[in-house]
């Protein structure tokens, strides 16, 4: 995982669910390849024509609410999202991102500071965010060592395989 991420913003509102983010009516498939094409469909049908690897999606509060589904965070991480910014996100959603890989920070403000088509470059480790656009600079919370170390293991699973390996 690379701790430095760079990307044009995608920025959403609040409140977007797990519907929007990957939309319940694609639950049953179960390629990656075929994940990713409806990335935050229910909130954009057309992101992911206009979405490259390593960009950053920039929200209000609640990213993520609704169902518990793992498939909305495999989605974005599927899709190859750099990082996801938010002013909060949905509990069970970020617990499910962070176990599969996928960096999300907290980082209040962040949606004012920021417009789609802008570039940022986010810190993981740290928090630190400038907008490359205009010269803005954000503090997202940063990771602690343990959330640092499930993302850069590719999360949580590979992470406690690698850990019970080197214990043989």
């Amino acid at each position: 995982m690379e701790k430095i991420a760079t990307g044009k913003a995608y920025v959403f509102g609040a409140n977007i669910d797990t519907d929007q983010i990957y939309p319940g009516r694609f639950v049953e498939l179960t390629d990656v390849e075929d994940v990713a094409k409806h990335a935050m469909e229910g909130a954009d049908p057309d992101f992911v024509k206009k979405f490259n690897k390593g960009d950053i999606i920039v929200a209000s509060t609640n990213f993520g609410c609704g169902s518990s589904r793992e498939h909305a965070a495999i989605t974005l991480k599927a899709v190859g999202v750099g990082a996801v910014l938010a002013e909060s996100f949905g509990r069970i959603f970020y617990r499910n991102g962070i176990n599969l890989g996928v960096p999300l920070l907290v980082c209040p403000g962040i949606d004012k500071i920021v417009t789609s088509g802008q570039v940022l470059t986010v810190n993981i480790e740290t928090g630190q965010i400038t907008n490359e656009t205009t010269g803005e600079a954000a503090q997202a919370q940063p990771m602690s060592e343990y959330v640092m170390n499930i993302l850069a293991s590719g999360g949580i699973k590979p992470m406690i395989k690698s850990q019970l390996e080197m214990q043989r």
